[in-house]
């Protein structure tokens, strides 16, 4: 039976959100958007069913939403700033010297053609072409679960052909040309290792996989990987990864889980092969890494890695696996803080919204690994919806 918190519990939520407000004080200057912005994350984190200016403003007993846009549009506070405050604040109460750094996107549908970015393509979310805005995250992984560090807002080559709409969207001069999505992880990458964030592995797609000089930059700072790759990637110059990997005998293939899922271990076949011909620093190697399917033999996904030569295949494997969290994360953040819920058009507005939405994220799940740490009767029904 579920248990409501204790009073010892609600002073704890209250004296954490506490802490939020000093660390955010510093990049407002005026009271009246530094407290909006409080009231408004209270609102993200709060059991209402839709987080959207109107329930957001009736929360913190508006009359109307206007308040709430003009801290999204037009108030005066550093949205970088806050950035760099909430990965401190994650630094502070979720780090873990076993942290994996994974790079991915999620799409935000939307209608017309107004939203900054908007265009039609492709979309994990939805699994096909949609018109929708890109949002690039760099997420934090560890043994909680994943928060979300960083944002980039993707722009469409569309985008560049209409300096207008540029315009009418308040989109900076500096950021009116398409910047590849490799290009917006690494640079989210730098700011974080420039913040003190450390981790023992970054992970991604075949996006960023793909992409060489992401690549080589992460190997000339000896930051090990585990990047997924097309199947049509060269192996050296002749050969393919999906043709290398054929000709693998069935004795190199082994059984093992990249983690749990919502139905238990996640079991694939797994099989690696070292890259010698590739140069590396003394004591570190490349390997081709290849995951398969159980159910369907035929489905095979590839992956670089790059590590110390003492790596074992488990590790690497639970690697892979780990970024399935950021998916995980994403859909807490839209289903519990209102990350795809916004109501703006503009460049800066997407930015804040969403990193408001990220700090939210962050704070529910330092919430919830001060519960799990007490006990089981921390968890109330209302804070059951909260936390998967």
């Amino acid at each position: 039976m579920e248990v409501f918190p204790s009073i010892e519990d609600l002073r704890t939520w209250a004296d954490r959100l506490e802490e939020v407000q000093v660390r955010l004080a510093p990049s407002f200057e005026r009271s009246e958007p530094r407290q909006r912005a409080m009231a408004y994350i209270r609102g993200l984190i709060s059991t209402t069913e839709r987080k959207n200016g109107w329930q957001l403003a009736e929360l913190a007993r508006e009359a109307t939403p206007d308040g709430m846009q003009r801290l999204l549009n037009a108030a005066k506070w550093d949205v970088d700033q806050v950035r760099d405050d909430l990965q401190e604040y994650i630094l502070t109460h979720l780090a873990d010297p076993e942290a994996v750094l994974v790079v991915d996107e999620t799409g935000f549908v939307k209608k017309g053609n107004k939203s900054a970015g908007v265009a039609a393509q492709y979309s994990g979310t939805v699994g096909k072409i949609a018109n929708c805005q890109i949002g690039v995250f760099l997420a934090y992984a560890n043994r909680y679960g994943a928060v979300l560090l960083d944002r980039e807002l993707y722009l469409h080559a569309d985008w560049e052909k209409e300096p207008e709409r540029c315009k009418e969207a308040e989109i900076p001069e500096g950021r009116r040309t398409t910047i590849p999505k490799p290009m917006l992880a690494k640079q989210m990458l730098e700011r974080a290792f420039a913040h003190g964030v450390k981790a023992t592995w970054v992970t991604g797609d075949t996006v960023y996989g793909g992409d060489t000089k992401l690549r080589i930059w992460l190997e000339e700072r000896l930051q090990p990987y585990v990047l997924a790759v097309p199947k049509n990637q060269r192996i050296g110059l002749s050969h393919r990864a999906d043709e290398v990997v054929a000709s693998w005998p069935a004795e190199r293939w082994q059984r093992l889980s990249a983690g749990e899922g919502s139905q238990g271990p996640r079991f694939y076949d797994w099989a690696w092969q070292s890259l010698d011909f590739r140069w590396t620093e003394p004591g570190w190697k490349q390997w081709l890494l290849a995951r398969r399917s159980l159910s369907n033999p035929t489905e095979i996904a590839y992956y670089f890695v790059f590590a110390p030569e003492a790596v074992t295949l488990e590790q690497v494997v639970r690697t892979a696996g780990s970024r399935w969290q950021v998916e995980e994360a994403f859909e807490l953040a839209k289903q519990q803080v209102g990350l795809d819920e916004y109501e703006v058009r503009h460049w800066q507005g997407w930015y804040r919204h969403i990193t408001l939405a990220m700090f939210a994220l962050a704070f529910l799940t330092v919430i919830k690994v001060a519960g799990q740490k007490r006990g089981p009767t921390f968890r109330s029904e209302k804070s059951q919806s909260f936390f998967p």
